[in-house]
């Protein structure tokens, strides 16, 4: 008699609710060469979860973050990935703060039927890997549409010079995408040059550019290498807009390239200084939680976690096929970084912002809609 009263209690108490935590893998740069992305990033995402758990979680299960450092490395994002899913079972993942990490990552997540969201890879191959993987940003071929008709109608160039990453796809895709644009136009690239990331000296591709007379440069790639771009530039006597993407968009931009960036432009997918009740308020949040500013990556962090809670909601699971069918589904989600609506190639279609450095900060220009 004992022996059936307990299994029948145990039964009963199995048959209740799922109170269980439900885990995310969280995968970014935290202690590599772009640290700044990865940092704001998970301050985004554990900012969203700990309010969502506080209104008492999803579904009354609390979110719990793995997070994992993946130095800057796609094959540490790879390799974390397997660790994530293989070992911590979660059931979905936000990672990937360059394209390059995400793309490495996104085999393992598809073949596993684990969805991966990246709140701010833009090259246009990382959502091509699959229907698990997505993405919280806008895609370059927007991005470089949008930095063409600035360049072109805002700033008023005829004659321009491109110098980007030979090593980075993102890069090399940009150049192409503006490249077209702005020649399609009316405008004229009249030099090309190309660096690799990592590298420190610029002068000689910045000196060819010089001798073409270029009325501006783009320069589609990261703070690091961009900073230096434009002290070196400033440096040779090229006193002309240098303008970027959203990889510019860090305090290490300032840190590095101190009066040398002032007046430079770039676009991205969030301005702190919006007026919008949502940025508002999330702005006050972010600062009374981290005590700093917040930017691009920390919105878009936030604004994926988000998405995949609303997901999980509507889905009514955590069922992979159940939860991608709801990702993909998503249209209209009211996010920080604006209005999210997910293609059919799982991209999300949204507003870019143009950005400038002025006295140290960044203040924002225009925003362009899709």
């Amino acid at each position: 008699m004992a022996l059936a009263f307990s299994c029948t209690r145990r039964s009963e108490e199995n048959s209740g609710p799922d109170r269980s935590a439900i885990e995310i893998g969280y995968f970014g740069d935290l202690t590599g060469p772009t640290f700044n992305f990865g940092k704001s990033a998970i301050n985004g995402v554990l900012m969203a979860a700990s309010e969502i758990n506080l209104r008492g979680g999803i579904n009354g299960r609390p979110i719990d973050v793995v997070i994992e450092d993946d130095r800057g490395s796609p094959e540490e994002a790879a390799r974390l990935t397997a660790k994530l899913i293989d070992k911590d079972k979660v059931i979905a993942i936000i990672g990937g703060g360059t394209s390059g990490n995400s793309r490495a990552a996104a085999p393992k997540a598809q073949s596993s039927h684990v969805p991966l969201i990246s709140p701010s890879s833009t090259d246009p191959a990382v959502t091509k890997t699959g229907d698990y993987i997505f993405r919280a940003c806008f895609v370059d071929s927007f991005q470089g549409a949008v930095m063409a008709k600035f360049a072109r109608h805002s700033l008023k160039l005829q004659q321009v010079a491109i110098l980007s990453s030979a090593s980075s796809a993102q890069s090399v895709g940009l150049a192409r995408i503006f490249r077209q644009r702005f020649a399609d136009d009316g405008g004229q690239i009249v030099a090309e040059q190309k660096y690799s990331d990592g590298d420190k000296d610029f002068r000689a591709q910045l000196t060819a550019i010089r001798a073409a007379g270029v009325e501006g440069i783009f320069v589609p790639g990261y703070y690091a290498e961009a900073a230096l771009i434009c002290k070196q530039a400033r440096d040779l006597g090229l006193a002309i807009p240098l303008f970027g993407i959203d990889g510019w968009e860090s305090s290490e931009l300032i840190s590095i390239g101190g009066k040398a960036v002032e007046g430079s432009y770039f676009s991205t997918h969030f301005s702190a200084q919006s007026t919008d009740a949502a940025v508002v308020s999330f702005n006050g949040r972010f600062a009374k939680r981290w005590n700093t500013s917040s930017d691009a990556l920390s919105a878009l962090g936030y604004d994926s976690a988000m998405l995949l809670a609303d997901a999980i909601n509507r889905a009514g699971t955590t069922e992979s096929a159940k939860l991608r069918s709801a990702l993909a589904a998503t249209k209209e989600f009211r996010g920080v970084t604006g209005t999210i609506s997910l293609d059919a190639q799982r991209n999300a279609t949204k507003s870019a912002v143009v950005l400038q450095v002025k006295d140290g900060k960044f203040v924002f220009v225009e925003r362009v809609d899709p």
